[in-house]
């Protein structure tokens, strides 16, 4: 006998969360100067836009916190643009013709544990 035919089922899990959370680093390297929190959501926009067009930079993207001291920022996107902030974040490498880079720290879709969130 031959063997059944393989079969194939896609099933896509979404999240009933409304928003993702990232907590995410911005890493330059050679000092310099360090954006603002104004500058900082620039940064994101721009980078949404350099890889997802003007769809892209309309995703709605807020900063929730920001210490400028360590670069360190909680991001609050909607759910359907979390993949899309993901991947404009980690393709980003410059912030005013410098390097840089992106790290995203943690990711949730809450932010009711404040503990974690502030380490």
């Amino acid at each position: 006998l031959a063997p059944p035919p393989a079969t194939f089922e896609r099933r896509v899990l979404r999240s009933a969360a409304g928003h993702h959370y990232l907590r995410v680093r911005l890493e330059l390297p050679d000092g310099g100067a360090r954006p603002n929190a104004a500058q900082l959501k620039q940064l994101v926009v721009a980078a949404l836009k350099e890889l997802h067009g003007e769809v892209g930079a309309a995703l709605p993207v807020d900063v929730l916190t920001y210490e400028e001291k360590t670069l360190s920022a909680i991001l609050r996107v909607v759910s359907s643009g979390f993949v899309k902030l993901w991947s404009a974040l980690t393709l980003l490498g410059f912030y005013q013709n410098r390097r840089c880079a992106f790290r995203v720290l943690q990711v949730d879709i809450s932010i009711s544990s404040r503990v974690i969130w502030e380490q």
